[in-house]
């Protein structure tokens, strides 16, 4: 539903209220002169400043990078830089005390970062202890590259959420299922202990993730999906 003189929209969950009244002809033009049907994209404001934690991590990332590649510091701060600005059409970043960033913001350019050390492997030492195990997109890169989400050696992946002994694998619809790649001395760890103690110890509030089929057939494991 949509009215154009209260400066509201209405449809199936909520109303969205307009800072500015659209400009509706503009609307209309681009839309085949409909008012009705509109593609929107709504975005949610973070209230919150980019943390220190977060600086803390971007320039430990950093510093393994630099270990690892030999580069310069302030030619790597631009090349990350630069990549936000790329990937966010035209937005600009800053980690410093003062930031006006939010921590959306900030976790935007670590992903950016993180995305950087999987792909080229580097070794993660300074950053070690800063990784955001507990994030929904660095556990995505490590299933995906089968790296150890505590310690980063080559892992297998690991089903979270019990599949059921005795049943044919290759017959189950593992998009339904909780994944984490862990090598084997943690996945050792984690049945010895149990899922509790292992997350309490490794600061896991969020242990595992879904994947789509088309990352699982990547990965090669072989189920039942509905095509």
């Amino acid at each position: 539903m949509m009215e154009t003189g209260s400066a509201w929209i209405q449809k199936g969950y909520g109303i969205i209220k307009y800072d500015v009244e659209p400009n509706w002809e503009h609307i209309a033009t681009i839309n085949d002169g409909n008012l009705q049907g509109v593609p929107v994209e709504v975005n949610y404001v973070d209230p919150r400043r980019a943390r220190p934690r977060q600086r803390r991590l971007y320039y430990a990332l950093l510093g393994d990078i630099i270990n690892w590649s030999g580069e310069d510091k302030d030619y790597l701060d631009e090349y990350f830089h630069n990549l936000y600005w790329e990937k966010t059409c035209g937005q600009e970043i800053s980690l410093s005390n003062n930031t006006t960033n939010t921590v959306s913001d900030a976790k935007k350019m670590i992903d950016y970062v993180i995305d950087f050390i999987f792909d080229n492997e580097v070794p993660v030492k300074q950053g070690y202890e800063l990784l955001p195990r507990n994030e929904e997109h660095f556990q995505y890169q490590s299933v995906m590259h089968k790296s150890c989400l505590i310690c980063g050696q080559h892992a297998d992946v690991h089903h979270v959420d019990t599949v059921g002994m005795g049943r044919d694998r290759t017959k189950v619809d593992h998009t339904k299922h909780r994944v984490m790649a862990l090598c084997r001395i943690h996945h050792t760890e984690y049945h010895k202990i149990g899922p509790s103690e292992f997350c309490k110890k490794y600061r896991l509030t969020a242990p595992g993730i879904k994947l789509s089929k088309e990352d699982l057939k990547k990965l090669g494991i072989k189920g039942k999906y509905n095509e």
